[in-house]
């Protein structure tokens, strides 16, 4: 039997402040930013990067067999904790919410955990390694995808800090299995468009 999770005080009180701010076209573009953290569209970027990397350097191989293994783990994972919890998502909630354009977000009773924010979490922790201006970059956005989930009452904000935080444990899970740290990233070989060759081949 699934456990029910209830939202806390705060949750409530940040999805009314935003029952109150929000708007038809408010939400009509957070329905179209949050788009960049679906499942379907990461693992498709994912499994390009990743066939585009197949002829390059270890180190950019390396990196993207990690990219593909914990866009593919983020996936699943939320689809196997919302079997194990149940709770009620707030745009569930709401009347006043939805005459101000608020939509219906998948099933009902999946708010926990987030599977946008774990898989925001997850790149954000692998953007741990990228240089300065780009991990920023990267961090930037990701806020704004997390913030699309609580704006579209997709999501109660603790199941959005919690898709984060599994995000960031799973792909940090997954680092010694892939291999990847941060020299994955140095100098030019990181990118599919290095001229440069190595030697030794990777198996993947």
């Amino acid at each position: 039997m699934a456990v029910k999770i209830e939202p806390t005080r705060a949750d409530r009180l940040i999805s009314r402040a935003v029952v109150r701010n929000v708007n038809a076209s408010t939400e009509s573009l957070a329905g179209k930013l949050t788009w960049a953290a679906d499942e379907h569209v990461l693992c498709a970027l994912a499994l390009g990067w990743w066939a585009c990397c197949r002829g390059r350097p270890a180190k950019g191989r390396r990196a993207s067999n990690h990219i593909l293994l914990v866009t593919i783990a983020a996936s699943v994972l939320p689809h196997l904790m919302k079997l194990a919890f149940t709770q009620t998502r707030p745009d569930r909630l709401t009347l006043r919410g939805h005459w101000r354009g608020v939509p219906l977000s998948g099933k009902g009773d999946h708010a926990f955990p987030s599977g946008h924010a774990i898989h925001v979490g997850a790149l954000a922790s692998a953007a741990t390694n990228l240089p300065t201006g780009p991990r920023r970059a990267i961090w930037v956005a990701s806020a704004g995808l997390l913030l699309t989930r609580i704006v579209l009452l997709a999501h109660w904000t603790s199941d959005v800090v919690a898709g984060v935080l599994f995000g960031v444990g799973l792909e940090r899970v997954l680092r010694p299995i892939t291999g990847f740290s941060r020299s994955s990233y140095d100098g030019e070989q990181t990118g599919c468009r290095s001229a440069e060759r190595t030697s030794t081949r990777s198996p993947w």
